[in-house]
């Protein structure tokens, strides 16, 4: 299609040079016309009945002569075939550079588009606005006396689809591709609920270019030797990027404070609960704090403390640990981490659940997370013995109690002293409140839709009870039609469009497994208040924003989200941490997601669109929001996209997160400019001035 799209412009083109050329011969046979009737005046040509041939001749040789100033009245039929020529060349070169835009970074230009159209779409891209006139200024500044002949101020909008409402989207139509060109998801995608999006970043529109320059590459267009590609795709990758930042940065000074802390390693504290590398951390948070970095973050593992026996809490690692970051006066974020760390991205070390749950598990392996298949997924305890007294003697949420009550006797002065200013209380894997719905362990790999996790005996029974109590005890069963982890959701009969999962028996099931999820947060966060009364208490919950803009929003449904496209699954979990007074810890894949090899278009994934449901969700009944990054950032154009979430621009009602935990303590970021851009990034968290410097 790209290809007929290309020719097509080609012949347009042609077409309009061939136009051009004929102009060209109709003046020279205007010349030719008042050549002639100078030649008739002058009685050279005084016979009527001449012959055409001998008057051409005639033409040709008076065209060949110089006039009486030294210069030629007519060019030679030889320049003008150069000229077409060099018309010819122009006009494919410029058909290829439109047919590229158009395909690769579907850019609205018109057939017969020129230079002029060029520039005004990529300063648009860019974010500036382009006035119909071609004034030009930024998207924050009005120029002066712009405006319409009766005074009143023109609005523009500008071309990208970024900045523009999803409402105001027409039904089956992207930016720039007409509805011919989608496939059957991208219409459904079109279905899903409106959710209001702030005006987006600049830096969103680098972000577009680098992208669209990727794919450019990745379809094959030769870097080496093809004359529009000069360089590698790195160079040009970096050369949009370093033009966008230096026009578009937005200037954060005088805007809220937003308190930054830093994550520790995941192994700071060993196995038998000691500091490691004491003099190594005690140097590093000393540059932090010279940076005005307000904390840290911690994880403090139950696997770690309550390792050998129930209730023998081993805290003598965290207790130096917590007296270092003290010395150094910084805060502490702590993490009461209920799962096992290893086997999932970014962990470096294996931290096992305590070896007796272990052993309970051993002989009863319900305890855990079960699939369809029956494979038990050990990262996390299954939320069907919350209330169950299967660890010896103990149901689930007690042990979960005694672990944090004990925490909190422990660490009483830096709970007095304000040193410790949250805890984040685990409630599922990676601490996150969810199901384990894609265990790479088990075989998932990005995009698939994963798998529902209730086939332990303890949630059956749950389900069976509900199933009877809803009159339809043949619902008390898993859904066999919802495909295995790696399925796409066209791929299966219960997520596809118009699946079973908006059937009967799919919203009772569908709703079922969602309240599993709330009440077991319900339920943890309600003793979690009462550990750490008169202490901010805090949950995580994780974006999974992929097939997010099909109907049935397949991965966060068997994640624990019901969420489909009419349904907003996110407002019932606000209204509960609201009730708990709670605040949320949102993590979600930045827009900013030029380097990694995933392609979230192929799995109608909207990272953004979910951020913004989510914070709305919570904004709206008044809860903290706290964030940090999910993947590792240590250039400018990635603070800078974090900065313009963490701060939305021109929100009337000035809404920004609460806090910001960066992801994560390391010498690669203690390392010379990584160093200097995150100095620059905390600045402008807390809303400060900042010196420019190359980056």
């Amino acid at each position: 299609m790209a290809s007929e799209m290309q020719r097509y412009d080609t012949n347009e083109d042609d077409e309009e040079m061939g136009m051009d050329v004929k102009e060209e011969d109709d003046e020279d046979e205007d010349d030719e016309e008042k050549n002639t009737a100078m030649h008739a005046i002058a009685g050279f040509d005084g016979v009527h009945g001449s012959n055409s041939s001998s008057r051409f001749q005639h033409h040709q040789q008076y065209q060949e002569q110089p006039t009486p100033g030294g210069s030629r009245r007519c060019r030679p039929l030889e320049e003008k075939e150069r000229t077409k020529l060099r018309e010819r060349q122009r006009r494919a070169i410029t058909a290829k550079i439109l047919a590229g835009l158009r395909r690769h970074g579907n850019y609205n230009l018109r057939v017969r588009a020129d230079i002029n159209d060029v520039i005004s779409a990529l300063a648009r891209e860019a974010g500036w606005v382009v006035l119909p006139d071609g004034t030009t200024f930024p998207s924050r500044s009005q120029p002066q006396g712009t405006g319409s002949a009766g005074g009143t101020p023109t609005t523009m909008v500008t071309s990208s689809s970024s900045h523009i409402p999803t409402q105001h989207i027409p039904p089956g139509s992207l930016k720039g591709v007409p509805s011919g060109f989608q496939n059957t998801d991208d219409q459904s995608a079109c279905q899903m609920k409106s959710v209001l999006v702030p005006t987006s970043s600049p830096y969103d529109s680098s972000s577009t270019a680098r992208s669209q320059t990727s794919a450019m590459v990745a379809d094959g267009l030769d870097t080496q030797n093809d004359p529009f590609l000069v360089g590698s795709a790195d160079s040009i990758d970096k050369q949009v990027v370093d033009i966008h930042t230096k026009l578009q940065e937005r200037d954060f000074a005088g805007t809220p404070y937003i308190p930054v802390y830093v994550m520790l390693p995941l192994g700071v504290i060993n196995m038998k609960s000691e500091l490691v590398d004491a003099d190594g951390l005690v140097k590093q948070l000393r540059v932090l704090k010279s940076i005005n970095v307000d904390g840290v973050m911690v994880d403090c593992w139950w696997g770690i403390v309550e390792a050998n026996a129930p209730q023998d809490y081993n805290w003598n690692g965290y207790k130096l640990l917590f007296q270092v970051v003290r010395e150094h006066k910084l805060k502490i974020k702590v993490v009461m981490s209920f799962h096992e760390c290893g086997g999932n991205i970014g962990d470096d070390v294996c931290i096992p659940l305590p070896h007796w749950v272990s052993e309970v598990g051993r002989s009863n392996p319900d305890i855990y997370f079960t699939d369809r298949a029956g494979r038990r997924n050990p990262e996390c305890l299954s939320w069907g013995i919350d209330k169950e007294r299967v660890l010896r003697g103990r149901t689930a949420v007690e042990v979960y109690f005694d672990y944090m009550r004990s925490f909190r006797v422990e660490f009483d002065e830096f709970f007095e002293d304000g040193i410790i200013s949250m805890v984040e209380v685990g409630l599922g894997p990676c601490g996150e409140l969810r199901y384990p719905s894609n265990p790479v362990k088990h075989g998932w790999r990005y995009p698939g839709v994963g798998e529902f996790q209730c086939y332990d005996q303890y949630l059956l029974k749950n389900l069976r009870k509900a199933a009877e109590a809803r009159g339809h005890s043949f619902w008390a069963r898993g859904p066999d039609n919802a495909g295995s982890y790696n399925s796409r959701p066209q791929e299966t009969g219960f997520f596809c469009d118009g699946g079973d999962y908006d059937g009967y028996y799919g919203r009772f099931f569908l709703n079922w497994y969602s309240h599993v999820l709330i009440d077991h947060a319900d339920r943890v966060l309600s003793l979690a208040k009462l550990a750490f009364d008169g202490t901010c208490i805090a949950a995580k919950l994780s974006g999974i924003h992929w097939w997010y803009k099909t109907a049935s929003h397949a991965a966060e449904l068997t994640a624990g989200f019901y969420n489909p496209s009419n349904r907003d699954g996110y407002v019932v979990i606000a209204a509960m941490l609201k009730k708990h007074g709670a605040a949320l810890n949102f993590k979600c894949a930045e827009m900013r997601m030029l380097e990694e090899p995933v392609d979230f278009c192929d799995a109608l994934g909207d990272p953004e669109g979910l951020a913004w449901q989510v914070l709305n969700a919570a904004w709206d009944v008044s809860l903290p929001v706290c964030s940090e990054n999910a993947l590792l950032c240590h250039d400018r154009g990635g603070y800078n996209c974090l900065l313009e979430k963490a701060k939305p621009l021109n929100d009337p009602d000035g809404k920004h997160i609460f806090a910001f935990t960066y992801l994560r303590l390391s010498p690669l970021l203690m390392d010379g400019q990584n160093y200097m851009e995150f100095e620059r990034f905390v600045k402008r968290m807390h809303g400060e001035a900042v010196l420019e410097f190359p980056s």
